[in-house]
């Protein structure tokens, strides 16, 4: 197996190893390197003047297998000042997931900039913290966790520093926008709060609004779990980089019990 989480195959496919698999199931991925890989195909769709991903959204449409994948993007509505992209990414039967993500033109805005908020304490400051049992490896032991506040072994709100133990894709370094969108799909499980051997709280999409692109290795995670009466939740989070928080996520939950099946 290869030392990352995509072998590249030539073109616009690539080859999924055993650690993007995901704590539910050893044939499925966890979708944080999937959404990773959909923002590196929207990274390289050139823009026409210097512009930045403002937001995105990535659909999962159902499992990601651990298999070969397709994925292509592309400008759904070209602007001067605001664009619109498109990505896709496929197996060899259907389409599992799509992002949409707005890029804005950038500009000086120094001067109005407004104090990005509270520091989490540094990483060599933490101690490395355990998921809770119940959950498979593959993707959780590909990523370094440090828990700063609670911990993914401590039922509640948490927050976290992340860093990827293998590249996004085979021979390449990661791109700030990379390392942070492998670990932003992870906020439902940092701060859960349901034992993940009798209970799905399973996302249907994540939403990352984006301030700057991070700086660094390590990815802070900030993160909220609450569940309503009716099977449905959200996944809220404050995204860090060593220099302050840079982005904000959000995820849909699919919440019920685990004997009732999941998806």
């Amino acid at each position: 197996m290869a030392d990352a989480f995509y072998v590249p195959l030539g073109g616009d496919r690539y080859s999924a190893t055993a650690h993007t698999a995901g704590p539910w199931s050893s044939d499925s991925q966890h979708f944080g390197p999937p959404s990773a890989l959909l923002v590196r195909a929207l990274e390289n769709v050139e823009p026409a003047h210097p512009a930045e991903l403002a937001r995105v959204t990535i659909e999962i449409l159902g499992p990601a297998p651990v298999a070969e994948l397709t994925v292509r993007a592309r400008v759904e509505r070209p602007g001067r000042s605001v664009e619109l992209l498109q990505a896709e990414l496929a197996d060899a039967h259907r389409v599992v997931a799509r992002a949409s993500a707005w890029r804005l033109a950038t500009a000086d805005t120094a001067e109005a900039a407004t104090d990005a908020g509270p520091l989490l304490p540094a990483p060599d400051t933490v101690t490395e913290s355990p998921w809770p049992e119940g959950w498979q490896a593959g993707y959780l032991d590909a990523v370094e966790w440090r828990a700063v506040r609670g911990g993914m072994d401590m039922p509640g709100p948490a927050a976290v520093w992340a860093r990827q133990r293998v590249p996004l894709v085979d021979g390449e370094e990661p791109s700030g926008l990379q390392r942070l969108f492998t670990i932003a799909d992870s906020g439902n499980g940092v701060s859960n709060f349901l034992d993940p051997r009798r209970w799905w709280f399973i996302n249907s999409e994540l939403t990352v609004h984006l301030r700057r692109v991070p700086e660094g290795e390590w990815i802070g995670l900030d993160a909220v779990t609450l569940v309503g009466q009716h099977g449905i939740g959200t996944a809220t989070s404050i995204l860090h980089d060593a220099g302050g928080p840079v982005a904000t996520g959000a995820q849909a939950l699919l919440v019920r019990p685990r004997q009732a099946g999941g998806g």
